[in-house]
């Protein structure tokens, strides 16, 4: 076992190094979304026409805004009016990180599982981060969200390299393979793709629980999503001291506090959780 982990890590090392890693590009549609979102002379109806494009892209940002996180007087029937309601910004992160879910497929059975486990998990820890940013933090919502659907993307290659080599792994190589490697390869994927500096340190940062930084960012965000999401279960993070974490303090939270247990903030996380789903 240990000489098959060696050799993966070695290659995709090696790759890494040498600057042959193939990285995956962002979808067609976050990149039209993207070079709308930050170009001056755009509108609501340039953002809508791109995301129209993609019928099931619009059906899921129509059923965003009118979850309970968003929902007005009134139900919105339309993609014009859903961008209406989220604003270009939220409306641009939430597509582009939503566009990448096509990413996270393959035609091998175990991969394949394993990538859509991966894409349920971003979605997750990014309904969290939601709400911890809306609550907690300056940092806007929609970056936050963005945040959580990216903070894996480094996974993405390593299962490549996976199915490509046609690799039988047990669960227990692929996860020490994962873990190891996914951070670097996804920072390089996200400066690859010329996210924001505060996203791309996130796949790095995010399980660095001995972290110091002047105040709360995105992978304190994304750090205590993940630890929320498995909280209660026998996951390995859970045998930490929690108060030994800054990051709690830095988003003002109680290290102790199961945050599913607070009424108000439990309600909004499953509803933001089911969304993005």
């Amino acid at each position: 076992m240990a000489d098959i982990i060696d050799t993966i890590k070695a290659d995709l090392t090696s790759a890494i190094e040498n600057d042959k890693l193939i990285l995956p590009t962002l979808p067609e549609a976050a990149l039209q979304v993207r070079e709308i979102a930050e170009s001056e002379d755009t509108s609501i109806a340039d953002l809508v026409t791109v995301i129209s494009n993609d019928m099931a892209l619009s059906a899921r940002i129509i059923r965003v805004c009118n979850s309970p996180l968003f929902r007005g007087s009134r139900a919105i029937e339309n993609l014009n009016m859903a961008v209406s309601r989220l604003g270009m910004a939220y409306t641009s992160n939430l597509a582009m990180g939503l566009a990448m879910e096509q990413m996270f497929q393959a035609t091998s059975v175990m991969v394949d599982k394993r990538l859509r486990a991966t894409w349920q998990t971003s979605t997750e820890v990014a309904g969290i981060c939601h709400v911890l940013a809306q609550h907690y933090t300056k940092i806007r919502p929609d970056q936050a969200t963005l945040a959580g659907l990216v903070h894996l993307i480094g996974v993405l290659p390593i299962l490549r390299y996976v199915e490509d080599h046609s690799l039988e792994l047990s669960g227990i190589v692929l996860d020490a393979v994962i873990e190891e490697l996914h951070p670097r390869i996804g920072s390089m994927i996200l400066k690859k793709w010329q996210f924001p500096e505060a996203l791309q340190n996130v796949p790095m940062e995010y399980a660095n629980f001995q972290r110091e930084v002047p105040k709360a960012d995105h992978a304190d965000l994304v750090m205590i999503a993940n630890l929320q999401l498995v909280a209660g279960t026998n996951h390995r993070w859970n045998q930490m001291d929690f108060t030994s974490i800054s990051a709690f303090g830095r988003l003002g939270l109680d290290p102790e506090m199961n945050l599913a247990e607070e009424e108000d903030l439990s309600a909004q996380m499953e509803a933001a959780m089911a969304l993005l789903g």
